[in-house]
């Protein structure tokens, strides 16, 4: 059974579109079939991936809303060597066409059907607000992927955000749960920071991961190069987060088919 989460937070500049990129590239390093959804208009997972948003043919508007199958709008050739389906400015179109189309809040997922178990893992990188994309993607997901700074609103602002989780969950899903809650951009060296990661840790407990993403240079220059961070620079420490963050994805998941097996 393939895997379906989303990346989202409501809040922009928390490392959403970093962790969607280099956590596909890390999966797929461990030989796990990985598709990755670029679903934010900006489409800087698209490029990220080494594809370039302005010249792509298909889209997730051709997914959405002229409904084209999955195999018609993958690109196989990217960077991280995972599969991806784009995302541009295109979105934005399909986002306002949405509101005029017959169990909108279901179209992804009613797409991915057909593909969802032949893919180990889907991500899908959500755009930075609360809009029919997002609603789509939490229809279609499991689970989702919360990234987050340690920072002094952060709290105030997920505690927001897994309410408004659990609504969407009641109405289009309501098998959504929550995958884990990521540190991103961690600076140990910064008081506030810990204070707020062991807030994390008292309110939210197991399901905080233990992994955390450092603040480095080599994740935020990785982008430009149009590479996640393990191929760009597997040495450095954001490139090791990222294989460990997948690994910790991958003992969870086993330990929780376990339990529910037994």
């Amino acid at each position: 059974m393939g895997k379906i989460i989303a990346i989202a937070n409501q809040k922009g500049g928390v490392g959403k579109t970093t962790t969607a990129v280099n956590v596909a590239a890390s999966m797929a390093a461990t030989k796990r079939k990985v598709l990755l959804i670029d679903l934010d208009p900006q489409g800087n997972a698209t490029m990220g991936s080494g594809v370039d948003k302005y010249s792509v043919e298909n889209t997730c508007y051709e997914l959405l809303i002229e409904e084209k199958p999955v195999e018609e709008v993958l690109i196989k050739e990217t960077s991280g060597k995972y599969d991806l389906i784009a995302g541009n400015s295109d979105i934005t179109a399909a986002e306002i066409k949405l509101m005029e189309v017959f169990a909108r809040e279901v179209r992804l997922r009613n797409a991915l059907a057909p593909v969802k178990n032949y893919y180990d893992y889907i991500f899908i990188d959500c755009p930075p607000s609360l809009n029919q994309l997002t609603v789509n993607a939490m229809a279609a997901a499991d689970s989702v992927l919360v990234p987050m700074q340690c920072e002094y609103y952060a709290l105030e602002g997920l505690t927001a955000l897994m309410d408004t989780i659990k609504k969407l969950a009641s109405v289009v899903n309501p098998q959504l749960k929550i995958e884990g809650v990521l540190r991103t951009m961690y600076d140990p060296r910064n008081r506030l920071a810990n204070d707020v990661s062991e807030q994390l840790k008292r309110h939210f407990g197991d399901q905080v991961y233990r992994t955390v993403i450092p603040r480095n240079v080599r994740l935020a220059e990785a982008p430009s190069f149009g590479a996640p961070a393990m191929y760009y620079d597997k040495s450095s420490t954001g490139a090791k987060a990222y294989l460990a963050l997948a690994g910790e994805i991958l003992r969870r998941s086993k330990s929780n088919n376990l339990a529910n097996t037994n």
